[in-house]
């Protein structure tokens, strides 16, 4: 016997869990809507306070709206709400106009001829972009207007973290064609409407750009009305790849006419005005598998960069990602605007997996030696040092020491960009310095949850496992507490850490950089650091020389990190007057490079003008002293005694009669500059001495 339908209820179509819109085929499932039922169903859903989206779905109701339904709770939609949130800015309303413009023009077609059928019928047909917000309406002239009650108007977003469940917002969810129906919306206000929502998908990476929705008052609802917008959304999508098409045949046109030198055996890749690939061809093999997107041509569809809107062939190049930086980049202009650009690989003779490796390891080896700025002797000599282990797979721990300030830490990088493998290698920093004693452990190996009072409860990764396959950079080892040391020692050895409170072993593959600014031989005869330790950390040791050391090294910094400075700010470098220099070269820097970049950024912000002289400089670097280490004035009389006090005198004398003054100190004496500054460690006259 056939059941009766009561009044308030009325039999309507469902759309699938999936819906196929490449054949256009829609396999509706018949279920029952009662509108009370549904209502009393969300007024219980809404006093239940729903805990997770698994709670039992009342059988009236369906599970993609129960779902929503929570989504909504969940969200902080107002339940009883009467409209979505409008944007009546005209400014913005025609940003988005123009952000919009090729989904209009798709549109276009499909929406003149529905509008003239829809006249009448109490039913709109709106289109929205990616994010909910309506850019066009069309339909019924009074559906129009009352829909201005609600902001279902241009402006109006629709999403459902906006205005929760509706046809719009949940068909952009789900990706699939979707209607809501009268008591099914989330907001009160919004009851007594009906909605069908269907994606629009961009035809190059199948990504929704939008959604085609008809709504009206609940009477308007037919078991068709989803398949009447997917219907619309299909012919939108067949009108965007047709504008594609003509885009992507102009576009190669373009290309044609400024690339005369162009060869077939150069690999090609066309970018549209948003970056994405639309043609390939001849893709080098490192290329085309950062852009793999399927086997017939690779990279179609996939973004590639944004494109600057100067359309400046510079900010094209400085736009481009590191791994297609091999490529000539050519704007491509249509009707006078930037519509995408050419990429050109210039065809190389093959080399082997490994030669490209070995290539791209050096080329990150040599942007690390970059950083080091300085042309001494005794800085080559430590870069040439570090360089060596990078490139040694044999050497696997490495000890820096130097001065706080010297750039220790830049070697630590340097040994990690010269033993990369794969460019997720990890680089992982800590400070011994700042950890405090009891978390030494912790922070070095881990621990499982609950190891502790005050462990985390989900455990947590120690600084080892987090640098495996890396680097583990350790600043300060000599503040490493002497009960932990002989459990670092035992990873170094054994290449096994074991997790506080738990007995299992990790095997790790660390390259271990140690520095310090301790002289570590004097820790171990003070009892403070580990003899084994020391052997095991320090097998190939670098010694950083301070700035005082490194000559007119000085110079180089104060040029690079003044134009470092200036280009961050967008201002002139400074200019630096001869009498300035000379005060900075013979200063004896304490503090180091640290202490010289400092003093820079300080000059760029108090200076009072671009010109800097020596009563800019702070005093102990504009007047230094002329004083001895004992403090006492200098003699200008050779004393008597050993060759070697008398060479210790003449240095001190002349570098009082010189005002500290390297360059000029070395010419009175007859030495060069290197002997000069080896001969000051060697008698151990301190700049301070200046």
């Amino acid at each position: 016997m056939k059941r009766e339908i009561a009044p308030n209820q009325m039999k309507i179509d469902a759309p699938p869990a999936r819906t196929s819109l490449a054949t256009g085929q829609m396999a509706l499932s018949n279920i029952d809507y009662d509108e009370r039922a549904t209502m009393r169903a969300w007024e219980s859903f809404l006093a239940d306070e729903p805990k997770c989206a698994g709670d039992p779905v009342p059988s009236h109701v369906r599970s993609l709206i129960h779902d929503s339904w929570y989504r909504s709770a969940t969200g902080g939609i107002n339940a009883q709400g009467i409209e979505a949130p409008l944007s009546s800015d005209r400014d913005a309303i025609e940003y988005l106009t123009r952000a919009n413009a090729e989904l209009l023009s798709a549109a276009r077609r499909s929406f003149a001829s529905l509008g003239q059928l829809l006249d009448g019928t109490g039913a709109m047909l709106v289109l929205a972009d990616s994010d909910g917000v309506l850019i066009d309406a069309i339909g019924d002239k009074k559906t129009l207007h009352d829909g201005m009650d609600i902001h279902l108007a241009i402006g109006g977003k629709w999403n459902e973290d906006a205005v929760g469940t509706n046809g719009i917002g949940t068909a952009l969810w789900t990706g699939e064609p979707t209607f809501v129906h009268a008591a099914e919306h989330f907001c009160a206000g919004i009851k007594s409407w009906t909605c069908a929502g269907a994606p629009i998908r961009d035809p190059l990476d199948g990504k929704i750009i939008g959604v085609v929705d008809l709504s009206g008052y609940s009477p308007i609802f037919r078991p068709h009305n989803t398949a009447l917008v997917a219907a619309t959304a299909r012919q939108i999508e067949k009108a965007l790849a047709e504008q594609q098409q003509e885009q992507r045949t102009r576009l190669l046109e373009a290309f044609i006419s400024s690339a005369p030198g162009y060869r077939r055996k150069d690999g090609l890749v066309i970018v549209d005005h948003r970056g994405r690939a639309i043609f390939c061809n001849n893709v080098p093999d490192g290329e085309a598998t950062e852009m793999m997107d399927g086997p017939m041509e690779p990279g179609r569809g996939r973004w590639l960069m944004n494109l600057p809107s100067s359309g400046s062939e510079a900010d094209l190049a400085r736009a481009l990602p590191a791994h297609l930086r091999s490529c000539h980049i050519t704007p491509l202009k249509l009707d006078g605007d930037l519509r995408g650009a050419a990429l050109v690989f210039p065809s190389v003779p093959a080399v082997s997996s490994a030669a490209v490796v070995h290539r791209e390891v050096n080329k990150h080896l040599q942007d690390a030696v970059a950083m080091i700025v300085g042309e001494s002797e005794a800085l080559h000599a430590a870069i040439d040092v570090a360089c060596r282990v990078a490139r040694s797979s044999s050497v696997t721990s490495l000890l820096v020491e130097g001065e706080t300030g010297v750039g220790k830490e830049l070697f630590a990088r340097l040994v990690h960009a010269g033993s990369r493998r794969t460019a997720n290698d990890p680089f992982i920093a800590m400070n011994c310095g700042a950890i405090t004693r009891d978390l030494f452990g912790s922070e070095l190996f881990g621990h499982v949850a609950g190891a502790f009072t005050g462990a985390s409860r989900e455990g947590k990764l120690g600084v080892f496992e987090l640098a495996h396959g890396g680097v583990l950079s350790l600043d300060e080892i000599g503040e490493l507490p002497l009960e932990i040391q002989p459990f670092l020692l035992r990873v170094l050895e054994e290449r096994v850490v074991n997790r506080i409170g738990d007995s299992r072993g990790r095997p790790v593959d660390v390259r271990l950089v140690a520095s310090t600014n301790r002289d570590l031989k004097h820790e171990i005869d003070a009892g403070r650091f580990r003899r084994d330790l020391y052997y095991r950390i320090g097998a190939v040791s670098i010694t950083v020389p301070p700035l005082r050391a490194r000559g007119e090294d000085v110079l180089l910094l104060v040029e690079h990190f003044n134009r470092q400075i200036a280009t961050a700010a967008g201002e002139e470098p400074l200019e630096f007057s001869q009498e300035a220099l000379d005060a900075l070269l013979a200063y004896h820097w304490p503090g180091n490079v640290r202490e010289l970049k400092n003093l820079i950024g300080r000059l760029h912000v108090l200076a009072r003008g671009r010109d800097i002289g020596l009563h800019d400089l702070p005093g102990e670097i504009a007047a230094p002293s002329a004083t001895s280490d004992d403090g006492k004035t200098l003699s200008a009389e050779l004393p008597g005694g050993t060759l070697v006090e008398a060479e210790r005198q003449a240095m001190k004398n002349a570098l009082a009669a010189e005002g500290g003054n390297l360059s000029r100190v070395a010419r009175r004496l007859g030495i060069s500059r290197p002997t000069l500054y080896r001969k000051l460690d060697q008698y151990g006259i301190r700049r301070g001495f200046l």
